[in-house]
This record gives C-alpha cells, structure tokens and sequence, in this order.
C-alpha cells in the first residue's frame, strides 16, 4: 500500500460468489439493464424486473434488498472502472500526477460520469444506504486524501464534502438542464474551488 494513498485499502469488488448465485445475479442485471435502456430507471419497478428475469419479485428483494440497491449494482461495474483509473491509471487522474491536477481530473471525470448515469445514480441515491455505500466512501477518502497531499488547510472533511456537492447527480443535471451550464462550465467551478481550497 501507498502510505499517501489510503484509498487503496478500499474494496473495490465483490467477493467470489457461488456458480447459480452468480448466474441468477448475471440474468437479474441483464433484465434491469434491458429495462432501464428500454424506459429509463425511474420508470421500472422490482416487479418489472422479476417479470423480465422470469423470476419472482421476493428473489429480487433477496438478491439487492431494495429498488435503490438495485440500481446500485447496476452502476457498480462502470463505478470500478472509474475507481481502477483514480487509483492506479495513467496521470492526470492516476497516481502519477500531483494531487492538485488529479483533483482537478476527478471533478471533470465525476461529471461526465453522474451526466451519463443520472437516472441510476438519481434513483440510487434516494437511499441512504445506498448514497453513502461503499462507491461512495472510496470517492470521498479520494478527495480527502487529495486535499490533505495538495496542502489544504482548514477542515478537510468540510471541504470534501463541500467539492463533493458540486457532483451530486440531481444538482449536475438541474445546471444543465435549468441553468444553461454545461459539463465544461460544472468543471471549471469544480477547478476554482478546488484552486482555492489549495491555495492556489
């Protein structure tokens, strides 16, 4: 482990499951994708899903707990992706850049991302155990770790959680939508707050 990287300890995937249970998962995340592409995540029901599966509804509830865990599995797959490249990809976003430019990386690649899942992180985040599970732990110690190695001085868990406002899905998408912003404009605040909290 890098000692000026505590992200890495954090988990990353799941744990090896059983051949049937992981087939069962695989033919669950298919319907719900097929679901979600076909009408969008606020327009299907657990009881759509265990149709489309051709199972029934309470083996849904068993296997995600609720709608919004559902939806959080969903985004789990391309959440690792972008996890694996702030961890250990290529600079800016990875290890090999200073902490300011990976910061600044993160918040233009976060809004990208909460742009092109907004619907799933939307729903998702309805939940608070889903809002604050485990992708989002692993970006918050990330931005932490970020502000502490780039010298930000003051309260850090403050302003963690104050730059990390600023790429809360529903906000991201009423900028857009209602205030004319766009991703290029969210990232540029992102970057001046990000500046000033670092001093620079």
């Amino acid at each position: 482990m890098n000692a000026a990287d505590p992200v890495r300890d954090l988990p990353v995937s799941a744990p090896h499951e059983r051949g049937d249970a992981a087939r069962n998962r695989a033919l669950l995340l298919d319907a719900a994708r097929r679901l979600v592409a076909e009408r969008g995540a606020d327009a299907i029901t657990m009881d759509d899903v265990a149709a489309a599966a051709g199972v029934g509804k309470g083996t849904v509830f068993r296997r995600f707990g609720s709608r919004a865990g559902l939806m959080m599995v969903l985004l789990d797959e391309d959440e690792r992706i972008m996890q694996q490249a702030f961890m250990f990809g290529p600079p800016p976003l990875g290890p090999d850049a200073p902490p300011l430019d990976r910061l600044l990386a993160f918040g233009r690649d976060r809004l990208r991302f909460v742009h092109t899942h907004h619907e799933l992180l939307s729903a998702a985040g309805r939940e608070p155990a889903s809002r604050y599970g485990a992708a989002a732990a692993v970006q918050r110690t990330h931005v932490r770790m970020l502000l502490n190695s780039a010298h930000s001085t003051g309260d850090l868990d403050g302003q963690t959680d104050a730059l990390l406002a600023l790429l809360e899905a529903d906000y991201v998408e009423y900028q857009l939508i209602e205030r004319g912003q766009t991703l290029q404009t969210l990232g540029d605040t992102w970057e001046s707050v990000a500046r000033k909290l670092c001093g620079r």
